[in-house]
């Protein structure tokens, strides 16, 4: 299936690894352009020499915290200076912080909402405008479960998340007059560099314990048995972000091998 991406310009924040990474890869597969955000130069440019050797198209990766609002006016300008156009936004950054309510601070809120809140409203404001005159485009923000059901010691990401759900509804009511599709994927167990920080931090305990058995102990609690890769979630961004989802805005989409209490 022809997903319509070729000529199309994607820019992606969390781009480095991941979820980021693998919607990049499976966009550029189908013939978008893509620029990656993410703070980290060299993983950065290892993701962008990932993608290039699945792709034909060009692979721009720009340094960007997305916290800064000098950086994300330099990583949209720079794109169009690049390229001349912005079709597709994913907004992917951010770190999962969980933890019981009275345990976090007032700083501990206001990052995680500075970073994943803010950061797609940052992206979004620069964005929108040239979807606008461009006559359409697509934004997906990436949220998770824990957005449409919250759990005990879940927060700040479970409300920050949440906020992300009711920003991805309000914009696709706007911006669908413009041709400006806005939906999120609610993501729950897919293989990311984040297990794999926890995995080597428990690796200091376990010595004998591989990623294989890691990810194989987090699948039994998963209904399809297992965790799911990068790209299955990369491939779900890159129909959304496509002409075959020409009729779908203000949805949001599980990825989490059934594992989400409500649809």
């Amino acid at each position: 299936m022809d997903l319509g991406l070729h000529g199309k310009v994607a820019v992606v924040t969390g781009g480095s690894e991941g979820i980021g990474k693998a919607a990049g890869a499976s966009m550029a597969a189908e013939g978008a352009d893509v620029v990656i955000a993410a703070r980290r130069p060299d993983v950065l440019d290892a993701a962008a020499a990932e993608i290039r050797a699945v792709s034909n198209h060009r692979v721009l990766a720009l340094p960007t915290d997305i916290m800064d609002s000098e950086q994300v006016n330099n990583l949209i300008e720079t794109t169009m200076s690049e390229f001349g156009r912005i079709d597709i936004l994913v907004n992917n950054a951010g770190t999962s912080a969980g933890g019981p309510f009275l345990s976090v601070d007032d700083e501990g809120w206001q990052h995680d909402l500075d970073l994943k809140l803010y950061g797609a409203i940052r992206t979004s404001r620069l964005a929108l405008p040239i979807m606008r005159e461009q006559g359409g485009g697509r934004i997906i923000n990436v949220t998770n479960l824990g957005a449409k059901a919250p759990g005990a010691a879940s927060v700040p990401t479970s409300v920050s998340r949440a906020a992300g759900v009711a920003l991805t509804k309000a914009m696709s009511k706007e911006f669908a007059a413009d041709n400006v599709l806005v939906n999120t994927v609610c993501i729950g167990l897919i293989k990311s560099g984040q297990h794999e920080t926890r995995f080597r931090a428990m690796r200091e305990t376990n010595p004998d314990l591989t990623l294989d058995q890691f990810y194989a102990d987090m699948g039994e609690r998963v209904p399809l048995g297992r965790v799911g890769e990068g790209a299955e979630a990369g491939d779900v961004i890159a129909f959304l972000a496509s002409e075959r989802a020409s009729y779908l805005t203000g949805i949001a989409v599980n990825i989490d091998g059934g594992s989400s209490p409500v649809v």
